[in-house]
């Protein structure tokens, strides 16, 4: 008999070629079997989504003949219902097709092998799944845990979930995650637990934890910077059953877990989990789906949770039936540790230009004479933001986006963060001939040298001068460059820490007693309704980097200190931060966002546009907007006129967008989905015809 086989294939942007295409089999292949089909002049591979018996001349009624499937990988296990239902349901609610999410979710190398070379790649591995259970089944038990850790674990194993663990930062969420994976695995050998971190230069230390619990065998990481190799080896471990545990940033989600039974998710605010390129998904929302697909716990864990989450875990009260997730709590350190003392320094009552107050350069600097470590935190990299001239105005603009190229003085250039583009820093201004061209604001690059020459004259205890070491994106280029950067940190060998957001979250550093924020206070009237939201999560954990290890502190005789230099100290958002207070500031945040309408309380969405001009793309936008009228559920979803984007050129091409909001998640998802066809046809419309892409992003996190 001969089959008609529905498969999920990468098809083009765009392409409206719909979910599945049709190809011919001349045996049954089951749902979830990896098949290599033709599609143009390419093989490529693909995912059986269904089949069924087809008519002896396997073609269509109207159509040339279908084309046969070119081989299927059936050496390695189908995919099983669970994940399909997954990349399936991400497909229908991030507006995307069924195979850019599902041949997105496998891992490149995959795409490449054949049957054979498969066969062979599995042989090599196989790994018997009894022996990852054994390995994993005797893990060592790690310290006695806390009363509130207890507590929270209790309620952990007594309810269904899925959980909010609000702990502050050094409270010991990490040993929660730790002990509930050990209680899976000590009751069920067989199950397996995903554990996402958001970024990828905080998987070594869980990893690192997670192995010495567990035992290297059960565990496997799964993120882009590993090589295409060792995905597929993670990828693979993972599929068969053999990685008992899986570590991994946004893109884990997705990874095949046949007997998955626990999902934890660390820092669950933050935003590196809705992925900002192709399908726009949500890790941490697709996480709670998959946990209630497939029956296991979700545990999110934050210091700072997202007030989507936050507002979720609401306690019942009057006639509110309060929300899905249940909250835990964790309000103290471990140990005697005390959470840091937040400072705040005036900058309106400093001196004009100054970057770092006198107050603060003396606090740094009794901790290098005590041997202590500071961190200083400025989300800006580079030397100076831009290079102007004082005398005609130029300043260092992109030639191909709307923004200025920064100044990175240890190289001379000028480089665009947004379209990479490069040139040597000019000899003189180009416009006017002017040889005294200056930097003008701060990067961390800057910020390094600055402190280089004001603790010049310092000395360490051992009378050694001081130790500035700056970690950001440009520091850590290099292959193992921000590993051997945190171990110099661990290993007490800086004195003074300078970076970006790279360095204020999940680190477990040991010595550092001070942590200063330079200049925060661009997010406190930001256009985007989320700012503020960012700014106090990102304050509140850069302060948690500061005093995490008591006996040293008490050893040391000092005080964990947080400083915050503003020019606005009586903001709201200060008087919660000195507090630690996150539940003030999430209640008048969420005050705030009820009265306007904003998420949670309203679901949006995001319709891009880019093109050869800005009128071309606002006005694609502004013609899809008039053809949703009538739709179904229109009448639900309010549509607001075009703009463009925050920055609006980048790489030559122009880009506009157009919010849509509902107070109806179901509304807005209906009206999306009816959406689609028209905004495909409008590419073929004058409106159109200078569009060069467009897409639909759905609970945006920025706008």
């Amino acid at each position: 008999m001969s089959w008609r086989l529905e498969v999920a294939v990468q098809t083009p942007a765009h392409s409206a070629l719909g979910d599945v295409l049709s190809y011919a089999s001349r045996e049954s292949l089951p749902p979830g079997t990896l098949v290599r089909v033709p599609l143009g002049r390419r093989e490529v591979l693909g995912v059986v989504w269904s089949g069924q018996p087809a008519a002896p001349e396997l073609s269509d009624t109207d159509g040339p003949a279908i084309k046969p499937v070119a081989g299927a990988l059936d050496a390695l296990a189908p995919l099983g219902e669970a994940w399909r239902d997954l990349v399936g349901f991400a497909a229908r609610y991030y507006q995307r097709s069924l195979g850019e999410i599902a041949l997105a979710a496998l891992p490149p190398q995959l795409r490449d092998l054949s049957a054979v070379q498969l066969a062979r790649r599995l042989k090599r591995q196989a790994v018997p799944p009894e022996a990852a259970a054994e390995a994993a089944g005797a893990a060592h038990a790690g310290l006695p845990p806390s009363a509130e850790q207890t507590r929270a674990l209790a309620r952990f194993e007594a309810e269904p979930g899925p959980f909010l663990l609000h702990g502050s930062t050094g409270s010991g969420k990490t040993e929660v995650y730790l002990q509930a994976v050990a209680a899976l695995l000590d009751r069920e050998p067989g199950a397996q637990a995903l554990v996402m971190v958001p970024e990828i230069n905080l998987t070594p230390q869980l990893e690192a934890r997670f192995k010495d619990r567990f035992g290297s065998t059960a565990v496997v990481s799964l993120h882009s910077g590993m090589t295409h190799p060792q995905r597929l080896a993670s990828w693979l471990a993972a599929h068969a059953g053999a990685a008992r545990i899986v570590l991994g940033t946004r893109m884990a989600v997705f990874a095949s877990l046949p007997t998955l039974r626990l999902i934890v998710v660390d820092e669950e605010h933050d935003p590196s989990y809705k992925q900002q390129e192709g399908a726009r998904y949500s890790a941490r929302d697709l996480a709670v789906w998959r946990g209630r697909r497939e029956n296991a716990k979700v545990m999110l864990g934050s210091a700072t949770p997202s007030l989507e989450s936050w507002h979720q875990s609401r306690p019942a009260e009057g006639d509110d039936p309060g929300g899905r997730y249940s909250r835990l709590e964790m309000p103290t350190r471990i140990g005697t540790a005390a959470l840091p003392a937040v400072r705040l320094v005036d900058m309106g009552r400093q001196p004009a230009r100054t970057v770092l107050s006198d107050a603060l350069l003396e606090a740094i600097g009794q901790r290098v004479a005590r041997g202590e470590q500071s961190m200083i935190f400025l989300n800006r990299r580079g030397y100076a933001p831009v290079l102007a001239c004082g005398d005609c105005d130029w300043k260092s603009e992109c030639p191909h986006c709307s923004a200025y190229r920064v100044f990175h003085k240890i190289d001379r250039t000028l480089r665009c963060h947004h379209c990479g583009f490069t040139e040597r820093v000019p000899r003189a201004c180009p416009s006017c001939g002017n040889p005294d061209i200056a930097p003008v604001g701060r990067g961390t690059e800057r910020l390094e040298e600055h402190l280089g020459e004001l603790f010049a004259a310092v000395k360490r205890p051992d009378g050694s001068p001081v130790r500035i070491a700056r970690i950001d994106a440009d520091s850590t280029r290099k292959q193992g460059a921000l590993q051997s950067q945190l171990a110099a940190v661990h290993a007490g060998e800086v004195d003074v820490l300078v970076g970006t957001q790279m360095i204020a979250k999940g680190h477990d550093f040991r010595r550092i007693t001070l942590v200063a924020a330079a200049n925060p206070d661009g997010a406190l009237f930001s256009s985007d309704f989320r700012a503020p939201e960012r700014l106090f999560s990102l304050l509140m954990q850069s302060a948690g980097r500061a005093g995490r290890d008591a006996a040293y502190l008490a050893a040391q005789g000092a005080t964990a200190e947080m400083w915050i230099q503003t020019h606005h100290p009586q903001h709201p958002l200060f008087e919660a931060l000195r507090k630690h207070d996150y539940p003030a500031f999430a209640q008048r945040e969420l005050q705030d966002r009820a009265a306007a309408g904003m998420p949670p309380f309203a679901f949006q969405a995001l319709l891009r546009a880019d093109a050869r001009t800005q009128e071309g793309a606002q006005a694609f936008l502004n013609a899809a907007s008039a053809a949703a009228e009538g739709l179904e559920r229109a009448e639900l979803v309010t549509r607001y006129p075009a703009v463009p984007h925050a920055i609006q050129r980048v790489a030559n091409v122009e880009r506009a967008q157009l919010l849509i909001e509902s107070r109806s998640r179901v509304a807005l998802q209906k009206m999306l989905w009816a959406w689609q066809p028209l905004l495909h046809g409008l590419r073929r419309e004058p409106e159109g015809k200078g569009v060069i892409r467009w897409l639909v992003d759905v609970d945006p996190q920025s706008i």
